[in-house]
């Protein structure tokens, strides 16, 4: 157990040594000398296993106030990110947020080491996420084949996105790599100076990344065209054909630099690109290997002794369990022994990569020897396939000299037999020594005979084949010219029918011709005819067009009489005698006269000049009643708020102008008396309703310009008041029905008033998104003014909101008092609807009010429109209620009292038959108002 603790401890205090060791080289290593990082000290913080020690002493150095600090910081990270121990990766995942704000902060920058610091962690950032991402692949990026496609499980989806990530790596590795280039003047040795050095030293690592990227990257993509279409991939292609030149460019440029030349060794790409299209080509594929020679050392490197890193800790502390000191091995022999381990493993590492290099490069010459031989191979095929063909002639040949043996065999076994015959024929019974002596006399005589025979046999043989082939040619020719006779005979036969059918098809063509030139002779005529009718029919269709015209112009002008008469009969109706209207809103009704009256004299100048254009025409007259039925009715409701003088006036100005207007529009009925519409009657009455409309408006002279703000939350806050007071009263009356009244009365009170206080609600809601609204404006419009100068600075607005706030109250009221009256039995229902109506048109002037200055995409804005949409529902819920009550009032009374008589029959229809009326009147009017609101250019979804 003390053996263990001392083990402990002295393990321990190794561990501190090496962390302060550590945290010395990353101070050396990292400072504003603006020269190369040292090697001893890069490999001095490669020793801590993680990167804990790195970041603690990083984050108290200022990289974000010294360019040339944060580069080197960023070459230091990215040696130990791909060198240094797995652990660092996951160390260093929390500072990535911090690197991309640092990356963003050295991009202002376009001077110095600005842009290569944004550059740089930019890269840094990349390879974090891409690690992370790909666990399987090593930071230094060395992978087998094998790991490659077991990285990928074997899936062409992976095998897809993962070269994705490598372009994008690539691409990061690229863009430092020509940043740096382009920030150094080419033209003078840049890489023998210190400041060159500086910059030059990290593009080590990002020669190594490269070479591995772009070694990986050819792969996938030959495994990606085995699997996919060419179409499919040939975004990758084009990419990849981008990064390829500009790597084999930045390779060459590096390789010149005489810094480069003795600390790496670096490939040179091939000269055109790998052909993806073909297969066999990644046989010609060769990876770019990256040699680090084992005598190599950077150049700024100074004798390494670790003596003077450790002098201060070794003074100040004494070791107790230096177990060096006790075996008889001195500490400096020890770094010493250290380092020449360091050495031996770096030249193993090099031996190593040699090996690899040269492995790599017999693979490929096996490879190359392997394709040779398979040609050799595939030619042996060939020519061992045309050896069995020449065979096959060969015992072919055999076969048929064979045949020819076997008859020349039996030939001469025929002249054998015919000579045995001759033989017996003359003197077969001669004695033996006769025919032994004759044999000898005639034996030399026939073996010439039968040589002679033989070949005379053989050129008989030969004349007989010959005649047979000249016969077999004549039969040949023969029937060659037998059927050359049959075949112009044929063609004789067949040319004399088609001679036969052309002739009788010319003979029915020029019949053909004389018909058709009787059929063009009639068509010609029927054209003719066709013309003078089509003609005729043209003048009679635009005669008829005119006429159409005409009658169109005429009935669009009586309907504009209709409206206008009907706006001058409302001044005789009890139910309007309880709304009210302001004078701005008459004067802004005025203005939209007289602009009417002017495009109405144009367009019908215009229908003068062109009768066949007449919508624009028919548009100013329809705009003109529907304007001029507003402002008489919007004269009419003014004079409910106006001194009796004034209102005498307003009224006889408002009917003198509706009977001018039906005056002006019966001179449009015809072309020929132009001359005599005038519409000075007309201006003279809008002029003389301004007058009076100016001498209305509300003076806001007579309050202090400083008071108008006062005045605006008065307003509203006093209408809110007459809102709820209302409301309260709607209750109160509520409940006395309630209390007073049963059945078919109760219902229709408690309907009414129901919906009447859904009316008060919704006025409510409007009203406080009314003043939100005018809170925004005001903030947005006043600038450093105050609210008060604001209102003041636009009086004219003001004004506007204090008079609508003003109708809404007083519109309250009115409902309420009219409301009691209808529940009491004392009250008519007409008139509780004109005042509901007359409530929705003093919202729609506060919100108008409001509008003028409104941002139009304000939210306030879009609340208060929605507002404005609730009032118009419940306003027509309330007439809705009161017309079904007004309707089951009567039909109860109907049913109590006894049959009434005829006349009062005849009463009801004549009633009912009004009320049609007007509901087609109001039809007619809904669609003169909807083609104002064109015209007008009113926007979709507007109040009012």
């Amino acid at each position: 157990a003390p053996q263990r603790e001392l083990l402990m401890g002295y393990f321990q205090v190794r561990k501190a040594k090496r962390q302060k060791v550590c945290t010395v080289s990353i101070n050396k290593a990292i400072n504003t000398q603006e020269v190369a990082v040292k090697e001893k000290h890069a490999r001095n913080i490669l020793l801590d296993k993680g990167a804990q020690t790195f970041w603690s002493v990083v984050n108290r150095l200022p990289l974000s106030s010294n360019a040339v600090l944060c580069w080197k910081f960023c070459h230091v990270f990215h040696k130990l990110l791909r060198d240094g121990h797995p652990n660092v990766l996951k160390d260093s995942l929390r500072y990535k947020n911090e690197l991309s704000d640092m990356s963003r902060m050295w991009g202002h920058l376009s001077e110095g080491y600005g842009q290569l610091c944004s550059t740089y962690l930019t890269l840094l950032r990349t390879k974090m996420e891409y690690h992370t991402k790909n666990p399987r692949f090593p930071g230094n990026l060395q992978m087998s084949d094998r790991q490659l496609d077991e990285a990928g499980e074997s899936d062409v989806n992976n095998f897809f996105q993962l070269t994705v990530e490598m372009f994008d790596y690539l691409e990061c590795e690229l863009n430092l790599f020509q940043t740096v280039f382009n920030s150094l003047d080419m033209s003078r040795s840049v890489s023998v100076t210190t400041a060159g050095q500086c910059r030059l030293a990290p593009l080590i690592q990002v020669i190594l990344d490269c070479s591995h990227l772009y070694d990986y990257t050819v792969k996938l993509l030959f495994k990606l065209h085995s699997c996919l279409p060419a179409d499919t991939l040939q975004g990758h292609r084009d990419r990849f054909m981008e990064q390829f030149t500009k790597l084999k460019d930045l390779f060459y440029r590096s390789s010149n630099l005489q810094y480069f030349k003795r600390l790496i060794q670096i490939p040179q790409l091939p000269e055109n690109p790998p052909n993806f299209l073909r297969a066999s080509a990644l046989s010609e594929h060769i990876s770019p290997v990256v040699v680090i020679p084992a005598e190599a050392s950077s150049p700024d490197s100074e004798p390494v002794s670790e003596k003077d890193d450790l002098m201060d800790m070794d003074a100040s502390h004494s070791d107790p369990f230096n177990f060096n000191s006790q075996n008889g091995v001195n500490k400096d022999e020890k770094d010493h022994l250290i380092d020449q381990l360091y050495k031996e493993i770096s030249g193993l590492k090099a031996q190593l990569e040699n090996m690899k290099t040269e492995s790599q490069r017999a693979v490929l010459q096996l490879k190359g020897r392997v394709s040779e031989l398979e040609a050799e191979l595939a030619e042996q095929q060939h020519l061992r396939q045309q050896a069995a063909d020449e065979s096959e002639f060969l015992r072919a040949e055999l076969d048929e000299l064979k045949k020819k043996r076997e008859d020349t065999e039996k030939a001469q076994r025929s002249l054998t037999e015919i000579e045995s015959k001759g033989c017996r024929a003359g003197g077969w019974r001669r004695p033996k020594k006769f025919w032994c002596l004759l044999g000898s006399h005639l034996a030399p005589a026939f073996c010439s005979g039968k040589i002679y025979f033989g070949i005379k046999t053989q050129e008989q043989t030969e004349v007989l084949e010959s005649l047979k082939q000249e016969l077999a040619t004549s039969k040949q020719e023969l029937q060659i010219v037998q059927g050359s006779l049959e075949t112009s005979a044929q063609s004789e036969a067949k040319w004399t029918a088609q001679i036969a059918e052309l002739e009788k098809e010319r003979g029915s063509l020029v019949n053909a011709v004389a018909r058709q030139e009787e059929q063009l002779s009639a068509l010609q005529e029927q054209l003719e005819y066709t013309q003078l009718k089509l003609s005729s029919t043209q003048e009679s269709i635009c005669q008829l067009a005119k006429d159409q015209r005409k009658i169109l112009l005429a009935e669009s002008r009586r309907a504009a009489e209709q409206v206008v008469q009907e706006a001058l009969r409302q001044f005789e109706e009890p139910t309007l005698f309880s709304c009210a209207g302001s004078a701005d809103h008459l004067l802004c009704k005025v203005r939209s006269v007289s602009s009417c009256i002017e495009q109405l004299e144009q367009c019908w100048s215009q229908y003068l000049a062109c009768p066949e254009d007449i919508s624009g025409l028919l548009h100013a007259v329809t705009l003109l009643a529907h304007l001029t039925s507003d402002t008489i009715v919007h004269g009419s409701t003014t004079c409910l708020r106006a001194p009796p003088e004034p209102a005498d006036s307003l009224t006889e100005a408002c009917k003198q102008y509706g009977r001018e207007t039906l005056i002006y529009l019966g001179f449009l009925e015809e072309e020929g008396i132009l001359e005599k519409a005038d519409s000075t009657a007309v201006r003279s009455c809008l002029t003389r309703i301004t007058a009076i409309g100016e001498e209305l408006l509300p003076r806001g002279l007579d309050i202090k310009q400083e008071e108008l703000g006062d005045l605006v939350d008065k307003e509203l806050a006093a209408t809110s008041a007459a809102i709820e007071t209302a409301t309260a009263r709607i209750e109160e009356m509520l409940s006395k029905s309630r209390a007073g009244d049963t059945g078919v009365k109760l219902e229709v009170n408690e309907r009414i008033l129901g919906s009447c206080t859904s009316l008060m609600q919704a006025i409510q809601v409007l009203i406080v998104a009314s003043k939100e609204l005018q809170r925004e404006i005001v903030e947005s419009g006043r600038g450093t003014a105050s609210p008060k100068e604001f209102y003041a600075k636009n009086s004219r607005w003001t004004e506007g909101l204090i008079s609508a706030s003003k109708a809404v109250g007083w519109g309250a009221t009115v409902m309420v008092d009219a409301a009691d009256l209808v529940v009491q039995g004392r009250g008519k229902f007409e008139e509780l609807m004109v005042c509901s109506r007359e409530i929705a048109a003093s919202t729609a002037q506060l919100v108008a009010a409001s509008k003028v200055k409104a941002d139009k995409d304000s939210p306030n804005l879009a609340q208060l429109q929605q507002a404005s949409r609730g009032v118009n529902q419940a306003t027509a819920a309330v007439v809705a209620s009161t017309v079904s009550g007004k309707l089951q009032i009567e039909d109860t009374g109907s049913l109590s009292k006894e049959r009434p008589l005829s006349p009062q029959v005849r009463v009801l229809e004549l009633e009912n038959e009004l009320q049609k009326e007007r509901q087609k009147l109001g039809e007619l009017r809904k669609k003169h108002y909807e083609l104002a609101g064109v015209a007008e250019g009113w926007e979709e979804g507007e109040p009012g």
